[in-house]
Parts: structure tokens; C-alpha cells; sequence
């Protein structure tokens, strides 16, 4: 059995310390328990990379993960693209399209995922949090429809507790903490054991590591953060505040309906593009048949995981 984990810092591990030092992560937890019987062992590679954007992915990481020749592999990724001022949805869906395509027709069973709106998990003010819960929304429209187009087993987070639980946090806010990892590693279980593609027992959800406090968020901000928040303001302060001043002329029409139907009109012409001709053929995974036109569907919940 061999599982390849690609995306950004979220697959990379980030929020979970390895007690040897780095990062370990809900793929590493997910891959000690992923392997069709009990006993048998996993060959895991880890090809995530802090800050990746879906286009990374197609272009760097999906070529040495078909060299690896996986039976399974993580694509959870977008988060990065709605922090960017170039977000472009029609890039989005074609790097994804392009990634999980390749993947399935090869034999390889896809995990996917959808991730949290950014701008509630900063918690920052409306009129700056709308256009990235929007552009969040997209992607998660996009995964959603490939994830049945190419039949990938995709988890929804939506419903589940737990998103909502500090503790599933690190002190970043947008990576899962030691718990959280743990907590995504058991929804992938729970999904591949309900395809009968993992037998053995779900992740353990006992920690080995100290849970965040607030002197390490305190710590956090005066080192990492502070880099962090200054990165962002270079790629994305000056579309946002673009964006922004929109959104409140909007508001104050009472027109936010139209940039509400503006998006959703890109992501639909997206998927189209993407999902246009045949899907790839069934292969003998026990895995649900898509519907026959996604796009006809309403736009899913906003499923929420975590970003990286």
C-alpha cells in the first residue's frame, strides 16, 4: 500500500510537532491506519509544501506523485489561492481538475477535502471577511463537483463539532493543533472504512503533545505571526481593500445580492470548462457513482476543514 499526501501546509502538518522534531500531520496519522488490513504496512510520502497553491500542486507535486506509483493519494489544497490577490477560480478548477484527473485514471483512490472560510477563521471585519468567504465558497463548489466527477472520496466537515472546538486549533487559527490533525485523520478513516479500503482500527485520538495555551498564541504572534500577517499585506492588503471598498458600496445599495450572483456565474462557467466530455472510467474501487450533472446541483454547505 502506498499513500501520497500532497497540498499546502495543512497536509504538510503544521500545528502538530512530531516528538522528533517537524511536523507529522493528519496524513501521517491517516497513513499508519489507511492500509487495507490491520498489519499491513504503508510506504507514505509527504509531498505537501507550505504555502502551495493548487497550480504547485499540478505542476510540481503531481509528477513525483505518479513516480511513486500510489494506490492512494490526499489532494487538499485552495486555501492559499483565496489569500492571494490573483486568485482566479478558472486556474483553481483546472489545476484540481488536472491533479485529481490524472490521479483516478491512473488507479489511485483520491481523498479529498473542502476547507474553512479564512476570513471567520481570522475572525475579520465583514466587509473584509465576505469576499473571502465568497472566493472560499467557489473553491469548495469546485472541489465538491470534481470530487464526484472523478469519484474521489470527499469528506464533509460541515456537520461535525468539532470544527467549532478551540482546542482543534493551533494558535494560528488556520492550522489544526496536535488534536485537530487527529480529528481529520479519523474522518478519512471513517470514509475509507466506509469503502471498505481501510479495515484496521481509526487513529488514535490520545495526545503526545502539550495542547496550545495562549502564552504559545502569544509567542506565536510576536515571532511568526507578525511575518505572516506582513507576507499578506504584500500578496493580498491592496486586492482586499479593493474588494472591500465594493463590498460596502454594495452594502450600502443594498446590492450585495449581484456580487453574490457575479461569483457564483465564474465558478459555474469554471466547472463547466473543467468537466466538459467524458469522466474517467469506473475502476473497481468500491466507490459511489457521480451524479449526472454536478453542475445542476445547488452550491454544497460550506464544508469546513482547515487551510494552510
Amino acid at each position: 500500500m502506498r499513500f501520497a499526501a500532497l497540498g499546502d501546509s495543512l497536509t504538510e502538518g503544521l500545528g502538530d510537532p512530531a516528538p522528533g522534531g517537524g511536523w507529522r500531520g493528519w496524513a501521517a496519522l491517516l497513513a499508519a491506519a489507511a492500509g487495507p488490513h490491520p498489519d499491513e504496512p504503508v510506504e507514505f510520502v509527504n509531498l505537501s509544501r507550505s504555502g502551495a497553491l493548487a497550480a504547485d500542486v499540478a505542476d510540481e507535486q503531481l509528477p513525483a506523485a505518479r513516480r511513486t506509483r500510489p494506490h492512494l493519494v490526499s489532494v487538499v489544497v485552495g486555501g492559499n489561492d483565496t489569500l492571494r490577490d490573483s486568485f482566479d477560480i478558472h486556474r483553481v478548477a483546472e489545476a484540481l481538475d488536472r491533479t485529481i484527473g490524472a490521479l483516478r485514471a491512473e488507479g489511485a483512490v483520491v481523498l479529498t477535502a473542502c476547507l474553512p472560510d479564512p476570513g471567520r477563521m481570522l475572525g475579520l471585519p465583514s466587509a473584509l471577511a465576505r469576499p473571502l468567504g465568497r472566493r472560499m465558497r467557489a473553491v469548495n463548489t469546485v472541489v465538491h463537483a470534481l470530487s464526484q466527477r472523478h469519484e474521489a472520496v470527499h469528506v464533509e466537515l460541515s456537520d461535525h463539532t468539532w470544527v467549532a472546538d478551540r482546542r482543534a486549533w493551533s494558535v494560528d487559527r488556520l492550522h489544526p493543533s496536535e488534536l485537530g490533525h487527529r480529528l481529520l485523520a479519523r474522518e478519512f478513516h471513517s470514509a475509507l472504512r466506509a469503502r471498505s479500503i481501510a479495515t484496521g482500527a481509526p487513529p488514535s485520538l490520545e495526545l503526545d503533545g502539550p495542547a496550545p495555551s495562549r502564552a504559545a498564541s502569544a509567542w506565536w504572534m510576536a515571532t511568526r505571526g507578525t511575518r505572516w500577517i506582513a507576507d499578506r499585506c504584500t500578496d493580498l492588503l491592496p486586492g482586499l481593500v479593493a474588494l472591500a471598498a465594493l463590498e460596502w458600496r454594495h452594502h450600502l445599495k443594498g446590492t450585495g445580492h449581484l456580487l453574490e450572483d457575479r461569483d457564483r456565474r465564474a465558478t459555474l462557467a469554471a466547472l463547466t470548462v473543467v468537466t466538459r466530455g467524458p469522466a474517467p472510467a469506473h475502476l473497481p474501487h468500491p466507490l459511489p457513482h457521480p451524479p449526472a450533472d454536478p453542475l445542476i446541483a445547488d452550491t454544497p454547505p460550506s464544508a469546513a476543514t482547515m487551510a494552510g
